[in-house]
């Protein structure tokens, strides 16, 4: 077949271990043969950020606001044990955190259903999306630790160098302090990805916080995404059949266990980092996951929900053999095809990249995985298969779907 051409790039952003593994072997077996794949590459390794202070992250950033769509391979965020691994000049900052900081972006999280992969909430029938503001509050804050009796306060000093002063907390003796921040425009932003999002999916959207408790912080969040939703949603959502709804994120969680599934659920940054881990276990597994960054503005940036599995990398470098899940990068390279298509109207690259979707799902389906889907599937027959032997055998499928 010919292959199939592009017409702008992707932002193709490599990472480390074993997902950069599986990332190469994603192109070389599932995409070159089939697409003539234009992508203006950087590499975010852990050595390359380190050789280039960090710059390249800024600069896939920019390139992403420039090209509007990416796809990204899982990275390692540096502690103080990979500083030492890797001798690297500083502990560096989350790629994932500067992008999405770059891009002001909320970051969507959905399960890949496959047949055979049970939820753990047995009425969970449909995929969960979460949406989580990816900028700001806890992953942002400034902390203290106090080692003395002392009084702890909130300062604000205007331009004109008036203050505002707020009493924190005095303390006996030992403890700790933490001061977090939003901005009102970023807020905005996120409602309104959150608000585009449900219209793209036709689904209902719900938002949640702690308003009762957090009468500024939390309530700041709400006012704003009602205020955005009368004035510039509401119409359309009736018009799509969807609805918009916020309760306090206690009820939510209540309705999740008990909901089908189906909606997208909004949360504050730490909250989703959170409820998208717990949704992804409860699905199956974070292997399934995928993951969207979208901002404001409609730049997209695909990833894998997991990280760069360590272990197994360790393993291969030993020349052992591994059987890693490779489904959530390879519907992050999808997901980014689909995009580029859309945006630049090429129906034979959407149509190759959902038929790449089908032909994974037929390939779980069929009972060809990898060990750690094996250990939770309920079909009867299964074949576990190494990293390598699960991409091929997609590939044999994906031959089938392209002859139809």
């Amino acid at each position: 077949m010919n292959k199939i051409a592009m017409r702008t790039p992707l932002v193709e952003m490599d990472g480390d271990e074993m997902t950069r593994i599986i990332w190469q072997a994603i192109k070389d077996i599932l995409l070159y043969p089939y697409i003539d794949l234009q992508t203006e590459y950087y590499d975010l390794g852990l050595k390359k950020r380190d050789e280039t202070e960090d710059r390249i992250t800024a600069e896939a950033a920019a390139a992403t606001r420039k090209y509007r769509v990416a796809v990204k391979c899982a990275t390692i965020t540096p502690n103080a044990q990979r500083v030492e691994e890797y001798n690297l000049k500083k502990m560096w900052k989350s790629p994932n955190g500067t992008i999405r900081a770059a891009l002001d972006g909320t970051v969507f999280r959905s399960p890949i259903v496959a047949a055979g992969i049970q939820p753990l909430i047995p009425s969970w029938k449909k995929p969960i999306t979460i949406a989580r503001h990816a900028y700001g509050d806890i992953y942002r804050n400034v902390e203290y630790r106090v080692e003395e009796p002392g009084k702890a306060e909130l300062v604000f000093t205007n331009r004109e160098g008036e203050e505002t002063r707020q009493s924190v907390f005095d303390f006996p003796g030992k403890g700790v302090v933490m001061g977090m921040h939003n901005l009102d425009r970023s807020i905005a932003g996120f409602a309104r990805s959150c608000f585009n999002y449900a219209l793209d999916l036709k689904q209902d959207l719900w938002f949640s916080a702690k308003d009762t408790i957090s009468k500024q912080y939390d309530h700041t969040f709400k006012d704003i995404f009602q205020e955005i939703y009368d004035k510039e949603y509401r119409e359309k959502f009736r018009e799509a059949q969807i609805e918009y709804f916020y309760t306090l994120i206690d009820d939510a969680v209540a309705r999740v266990i008990r909901s089908e599934g189906g909606y997208i659920w909004a949360c504050k940054n730490y909250d989703g980092d959170v409820m998208s881990d717990m949704v992804a276990t409860a699905f199956g597994s974070l292997a399934m996951m995928t993951s969207v960054l979208v901002s404001p503005e409609g730049c997209y940036e695909f990833e894998a929900a997991h990280g760069t599995v360590t272990r197994h990398y360790y393993r291969h470098l030993r020349g052992e053999e591994t059987s890693t899940n490779s489904m959530a990068t390879l519907f992050a390279w999808t997901g980014a095809l689909k995009k580029r298509s859309e945006l630049d109207g090429l129906r034979d690259l959407a149509e190759f990249a959902r038929k790449l979707e089908t032909a994974a799902l037929k390939t779980i389906e069929a009972g060809i995985m990898t060990k750690d889907l094996a250990q939770i599937s309920q079909l009867p027959q299964k074949k576990i298969v190494n990293t390598e032997g699960f991409l091929w055998a997609v590939k044999r499928e994906l031959e089938r779907e392209l002859q139809q």
